[in-house]
């Protein structure tokens, strides 16, 4: 069990984030065990910057902080600070486990956003794969409990789609009956009904209008690269203001985004961090001007 960490958490985090530095911490939680975390990122002193609950990618069975490391860098570097969260994984902890934990993290961080964003800071969720998944949800989640207020939602290569049959992840797997995505989506819903909840399955939700803007990026040859587009097209015809795009440079995509033994995608690096940086950008709010005297 993590140590039970005090208000001294988030001091620690934001001080970490003002150098630049990354840090593991506890987050402590209403009614739960504490959960641990990594923040990444610097702020510089007297400013605000955007502040991002990051999901690591795997698929709901599989993955750690660790395998949250190359899209966190990517984030902190386009001017972020962000906590990665370490979410309770399936079969131990099934739909929708994981679910309420990010949400209860993001409540959290809301809650801490002027120490770790400064004052004014946008809240943003981010993941890939599993992780994308899990903010997709958790954006929803956000908006039926009408709390908290989210800029915006960061989806790379999200697993949205527990049939496993779009073309595109065909092609990945061969056609192999059996795959890991199949099994990581088995594992999470843990009984067929799960399947048409909108908070397991944000792709099928019937009401999509109402969420945070959405930054969508996949691989050309992504296995999630077909359910993605889709979502991102729904999104667009609920009213909600989506970029997407297939990085042509984005190889080996999902691996590359989670892999612990590679640097990431370094031949796409420059091109996520300018879609990031431009999404932290157009949904930023311009600065209020004064009426005249």
């Amino acid at each position: 069990m993590s140590p039970r960490p005090s208000s001294r958490s988030a001091e620690a985090a934001a001080l970490a984030a003002a150098h630049g530095v990354e840090s593991d911490l506890s987050i402590e939680l209403p009614g739960r065990e504490p959960v641990a975390a990594r923040v990444y990122g610097q702020r510089p002193r007297g400013e605000t910057v955007p502040l991002v609950l990051h999901f690591h990618g795997g698929t709901f069975i599989c993955g750690s902080l660790d395998n949250g490391r190359n899209v966190a860098r990517l984030l902190a570097g386009a001017g972020a600070v962000v906590v990665s969260l370490d979410y309770p994984l399936a079969p131990a902890a099934p739909f929708p486990e994981p679910v309420e934990v990010g949400y209860a993290a993001l409540e959290w961080l809301y809650k801490q956003r002027v120490k770790l964003g400064g004052k004014g800071a946008l809240v943003y969720l981010a993941g890939e794969e599993a992780g994308g998944n899990l903010a997709a949800s958790v954006a929803l989640v956000a908006r039926d409990r009408a709390h908290p207020p989210l800029a915006g939602q960061i989806l790379l290569s999200p697993m949205l789609d527990p049939c496993a049959g779009t073309a595109s992840l065909r092609n990945a797997t061969n056609d192999e009956a059996e795959c890991r995505w199949a099994t990581g989506w088995a594992k999470y819903l843990s009984c067929p009904s799960n399947a048409t909840h909108p908070y397991a399955v944000p792709s099928g939700s019937l009401r999509l209008a109402a969420l945070a803007p959405a930054l969508v990026l996949v691989g050309p040859d992504d296995a999630m690269r077909d359910e993605a587009m889709t979502f991102a097209g729904r999104l667009r015809s609920a009213g909600i203001e989506v970029t997407s795009s297939v990085l042509t440079g984005a190889d080996n995509w999902p691996k590359a985004l989670y892999d612990t033994e590679a640097v990431g995608c370094a031949s796409c690096e420059a091109s996520v961090q300018q879609h990031f940086r431009e999404f932290f950008s157009a949904t930023t709010p311009p600065p209020a001007v004064p009426e005249p005297s």
